[in-house]
């Protein structure tokens, strides 16, 4: 009687084991590269200069320049990353009085909407923190479906803009979730 170990093994098994154990090999190859190299690529990220905490989908950049909000010049943070063409983005700016918070909100979203020609798909801008809207943009002459994603927030005397922008059918829905309710503002 045969045992497992001493059974002859005939050549058209060796090369289907052996082809098996080579597909193997491949299909672990190709699955350990997908897992070190993924679309998003999250990570915890804290605020250089303006006190916040969120998730990005890949290394941010951050950059502060002076902008102007209905007359009134400030210096405006942004910290931002892109995957696949869609920006995730946190600017701050902190104002010389909190009570101005509400109105310079309204203008960081109507400035927003008016970037990309929106229109909000949800309530009035001024009801509600979050904003969801379509808008376009021209490229290569031709329009290009936009959409944006947004928080608007406001903490002491900081005013906060946490954004999703991009081509109406790259933007992930649960991707764009993950970055706008990870804010925390500082």
């Amino acid at each position: 009687m045969f045992s497992a170990n001493t059974m002859p093994k005939s050549p058209h098994f060796l090369q289907t084991r052996r082809f098996f154990n080579e597909l193997l090999c491949v299909v672990v190859a190709l699955l350990s590269l997908t897992a070190c190299s993924p679309k998003y690529n999250w990570r915890e990220v804290h605020g250089k200069d303006t006190p916040f905490v969120a998730l990005f989908p890949d290394k941010p950049v951050t950059v502060t320049r002076a902008v102007n909000l209905d007359g009134q010049p400030i210096n405006m943070t942004m910290t931002a990353a892109e995957v696949d063409g869609v920006s995730f983005a946190i600017g701050c700016a902190t104002l010389a009085d909190s009570s101005q918070s509400a109105a310079t909100l309204h203008t960081m979203k109507a400035a927003m909407l008016r970037n990309i020609g929106g229109k909000p798909k949800n309530a009035d801008i001024d009801q509600t923190e979050d904003i969801e809207a379509s808008g376009t943009r021209d490229k290569d002459g031709a329009s290009e479906p936009l959409l944006l994603l947004g928080h608007f927030a406001a903490k002491g005397n900081r005013v906060y803009q946490v954004i999703v922008l991009g081509k109406e059918t790259a933007v992930l829905r649960d991707e764009a979730h993950t970055f706008l309710t990870s804010f925390q503002a500082g």
